[in-house]
């Protein structure tokens, strides 16, 4: 595949949806640690969130960090723009900062 077909897959997905979460596993099952805390911040406000399990696609894990230029997963995008990794999701729920974006998202 392409990049700019990876690139219009990964756009097509946080265009379409408000909370968008690219993760290693899945909301029920995550397959790492950090994943798994920005699930749980997720699930602690109670608003609905879709996930892209990066560990499914190759390309798509590749791509997203090249379509934002940030190296790690997971990757949250709220109403089309990112937010952050694990380490700045944490840190905006913790002053929160994330209630806010959130709420303008759904």
């Amino acid at each position: 595949m392409t990049e700019q077909a990876i690139f219009e897959r990964i756009k097509t997905e946080i265009e379409t949806n408000p909370v968008t979460l690219f993760m290693k596993g899945t909301a029920d099952m995550p397959m790492c640690g950090f994943s798994a805390q920005v699930v749980h911040i997720l699930k602690s406000y109670g608003i609905p969130f879709h996930t892209i399990n990066v560990l499914e696609d190759y390309d798509i894990r590749e791509g997203i960090k090249e379509f934002t230029n940030w190296p790690t997963i997971p990757q949250l995008y709220v109403k089309g723009k990112f937010v952050g990794g694990c380490d700045i999701t944490m840190e905006l729920h913790r002053k929160g900062e994330l209630a806010k974006i959130l709420k303008d998202a759904v």
